[in-house]
Formats: structure tokens, sequence, C-alpha cells
């Protein structure tokens, strides 16, 4: 079975091609409010969380907007729950690069042209051109700026994507057959066999930077590797030993960790 991500970009019909791709493949749909039940069912109360209009459409990107790294928290969580299960069709979120590591996962971007986009908004949504276009600008920046944050990535990278589609000449029932045939392939099919070791490095490896994160050290500093069951090579910089001795103690008590590949320089920070 195929878990596959779909880029979300307003104008594109990104989420009616999700959907027929899920159809056509008997795959579960996560689309925002699946996505919401799924944070619920596992214990996130996104009303508890400050910053969002429980009554309002949208949670998850309220979320997002106010409470970035809560957001992110969350959808981290949700999406590898997700790919636990190992099928799905996930839309949006910044799922492709929460599961960029993941290599069983069929990554797509469904673009278009400016003009397709805002011909298309004006006849979803009965806009005036100049709003559809406005309203396309400030979600694309929106996007764009996240995804920055978030990743630190351009989100028109096509290193990104396992395919990129554009619908300038397509209908969403064409895309939808397009990814659809992909998901298919025997090449996609191949690499789900080896989804669930992947599964397992990747959780191991997010349990990991969890504990780093928890005792303070700087993710920014820090690069956490799972080259097989059972051992975490950690390389980065700190700027005290006994800050590197502590990281290794960190590691080494996560459940499951046997060995840890400690390749962590010590750079001393001197003041003049």
């Amino acid at each position: 079975m195929a878990l596959i991500t779909i880029t979300r970009r307003i104008g594109c019909g990104e989420r009616n091609i999700a959907s027929r791709v899920a159809e056509d493949l008997h795959l579960e749909l996560y689309d925002d409010i699946r996505l919401e039940e799924e944070a619920a069912r596992m214990g996130f109360d996104l009303g508890e969380i400050g910053g969002v209009d429980t009554t309002a459409p949208n949670l998850l990107w309220q979320l997002r907007s106010n409470r970035p790294q809560n957001y992110l928290d969350i959808m981290h969580t949700v999406v590898l729950e997700i790919a636990r299960r190992g099928c799905g069709v996930i839309v949006g979120h910044g799922s492709q690069m929460l599961l960029r590591d993941f290599s069983s996962a069929l990554h797509v971007s469904v673009h278009a042209s400016m003009d397709f986009r805002v011909q298309a908004l004006m006849d979803e949504q009965s806009l005036t051109r100049d709003t559809a276009e406005k309203r396309i600008l400030r979600a694309d920046h929106e996007q764009r700026g996240f995804l920055r944050f978030a990743f630190n990535i351009d989100w028109n990278d096509p290193a990104s994507y396992d395919l990129m589609i554009n619908r300038d000449k397509l209908s969403e029932d064409v895309v939808a057959k397009l990814i659809t045939e992909v998901a298919k392939s025997q090449e996609v099919e191949d690499c789900s066999q080896g989804a669930q070791e992947s599964m397992e490095r990747m959780s191991f490896r997010h349990r990991v930077e969890d504990a780093l994160l928890k005792e303070q050290f700087d993710p920014r500093d820090i690069h956490v590797e799972v080259p097989e069951r059972g051992v975490v090579r950690v390389v980065g910089v700190v700027r005290e030993y006994d800050e590197q001795k502590r990281l290794v103690q960190v590691v080494g008590a996560v459940e499951g960790v046997s060995k840890v590949e400690d390749e962590v320089a010590v750079l001393p920070l001197f003041v003049d």
C-alpha cells in the first residue's frame, strides 16, 4: 500500500485530486479535518493551546500561525503515526518534509501558473481577479515562510518531491490518474516493502531528538542519524567538554539505544 503526500497550493485543486487518489487506491484521506481528529485521538487538545479560536475552522492552520513550535510538535507526532500504519494520502501541513527521511513515501507537488490559479479561485469562490490574486500571493508568502522557518527549505525545490505536476494543461482527473499509476508502480511497491524498518528508524531518531531538546541542546548544532537499529550517530558542535559528555549520556539513556557514535566537536567560545 502507498503513503502519499500532496503539497497544498490554493488554486491548484489539490484537495479534489487527493480525494480522487485516495478513493482510487482505497486509502484513508488525511485532510485538515481528519488530521485534527487524529491529533485529538492521540491526546492533543488544541483548545488548550493559547492563540487559537476553537469556534473557527482549520484549527491546525491557526495553530501554525500563532504557535508554530506547538504545531510542529503535534504534526510531527501525528504524521509519524500515520506513516507507521504504512498507507494514506496526506494533504499539506509540511508532510513531505516531516516524512522526508521515510523512503517509502511518495511526495507529490501539484502546481500551476498564476493565471491558472487566479482563474480557478475566481470560479471556485466567486472572487474578483484582484482579490483572488491577493489571496494566492498571501498564502504563498505564508507557506514559503513557514517551510523556511520549520525546515530551512525552498518549497519549490524539486529535490523535495518525487513527482511534480503542472496543472495548466491537465484536469484534476488526469492528475489523479497520474499519481495513482505512479503509486501502483513496481518501483514504489518495492520501496514499500522496507517501510516498517524505515519507520522504526525515523521514530527512533525522533525520540532521541526529543530527549536532546528537553535537555536544552540546540537542534541547530546537533544532527542525529540512525545508521542501524539501536545505533545512534550524533554529529555537531558544543562549547564545553562537560556538555559533550552530558549529550552522550542523554542519548545513551534513550530506550533502545545500544551504541552511541560520538562525532560531536568541542569548539569553545572564546571572548576577547
